[in-house]
């Protein structure tokens, strides 16, 4: 099977070899065991790898290369408007090229790979929606298009569509999906994690205004105030880094919050491990693999109500579940009633981890292989 993929997803190359951001790559090499060649349509920088890319396994991939775009400046806007032809073109090349058009939405790329495919109705197609589908929520128009296009059965032919939770009165191509992180190889029994020393937070995403990482420095902050003793790793990079490490020096919390950047999914897994919370206060998710991580070594998430959250926490069984407007001393409220009904946090927690358990990277290979064959 000729493989093609439309995707905004920065890739490197190096060695020969195309590397690409680990939970993508992760996930598109379950993908490409089930075909014989590739062709990746999306922007290729030519700055070094980080700690968070790895390379794909396959060996059959070729990379065309597109010009990186925005819409969100005047300026940005003006330039696209010349890098568009290219990339239609290349798209339409490939998509001519392929037995099957998988597009990563939503995004740029994935946007005008929206629109190309509608000129490949008989060419199986799969589009991976990795961002949340929710009909209710506020999303930029770019988002909104791409959903309404590829939820057209009339112009979205012989296609799944991939998303992240059960949502009512959906069109008939739409499949309720999931993703992964472990195997079953990585299941073992993980003791109760007990209050009697120190209790353990994490956070793990980018430091943005979205993922509102100052807001578990606070909580942390306020719990520590009150003679608690916790400790806050945050794994992670972004715009907000420095204002979050500047405010833990000004405030001397330096031994309690502890900033490691961007790690490898080993030295995060390991945090995972130890910690009793996750805060995951994010404004928009798709499915929020940081959450079912935590959950798959008993770390018990305090989230918002995004996206599939409400299904992956069980409704507040697994867990609990804020607005992404919460304040601090909500969420320090909900962590000192934990610690008071110890029964209940391990209850929780377990209930956290056997459901996360149940989806492995085997099963959701298992999956995938499903959606092609019979795509």
């Amino acid at each position: 099977m000729k493989f093609a993929i439309i995707t905004h997803t920065k890739h490197k190359s190096k060695n020969q070899r195309f590397y690409a951001y680990e939970p993508y790559v992760r996930e598109m090499n379950l993908w490409l065991q089930n075909v014989s060649e590739t062709r990746i349509v999306a922007p290729v920088s030519r700055d070094e790898t980080s700690a968070i890319e790895v390379a794909y396994k396959a060996d059959n991939i070729t990379v065309k290369n597109i010009p990186a775009f925005n819409m969100l400046s005047l300026k940005t806007k003006f330039f696209s408007i010349f890098k568009m032809p290219l990339i239609l073109f290349q798209i339409a090349k490939t998509c001519l090229w392929a037995d099957h058009i998988h597009l990563r939405c939503p995004g740029n790329v994935g946007l005008l790979g929206c629109f190309v495919q509608v000129l490949f109705p008989f060419t199986p197609k799969t589009v991976k929606y990795a961002g949340n589908w929710d009909p209710k929520s506020k999303q930029p128009v770019s988002y909104r298009i791409q959903k309404w296009i590829i939820s057209n059965t009339f112009l979205t032919r012989n296609c799944k569509v991939l998303v992240y939770g059960e949502w009512k009165n959906q069109s008939k191509n739409i499949v309720p999906f999931f993703t992964a992180s472990y195997s079953n190889n990585e299941i073992r029994e993980i003791p109760e994690k007990g209050f009697s020393s120190k209790i353990n937070f994490i956070f793990v995403g980018a430091f943005t205004k979205g993922k509102q990482p100052m807001l578990s420095v606070k909580v942390v902050e306020n719990l520590l105030s009150k003679n608690i003793n916790v400790q806050l790793d945050m794994y992670g990079n972004g715009l907000e880094f420095m204002q979050v490490q500047n405010y833990v020096k000004l405030h001397k919390l330096e031994e309690n919050i502890i900033l490691h950047g961007n790690q490898t999914k080993e030295v995060v897994k390991k945090g995972f491990q130890k910690a009793h919370f996750l805060i995951f206060i994010s404004k928009s998710e798709g499915w929020p693999k940081v959450v079912a991580e935590a959950m798959f070594w008993r770390c018990l998430p305090i989230s918002s109500k995004v996206s599939c959250i409400e299904n992956m926490l069980g409704f507040g069984t697994r867990g609990t579940i804020v607005e992404s407007n919460v304040g601090e001393n909500e969420i320090v409220t909900i962590v000192e009633n934990y610690i008071s009904n110890y029964n209940e946090y391990q209850k929780e927690a377990l209930n956290a981890k056997n459901w996360s358990q149940e989806y492995t990277l085997e099963k959701f290979s298992s999956e995938i292989k499903k959606t092609l064959l019979n795509a």
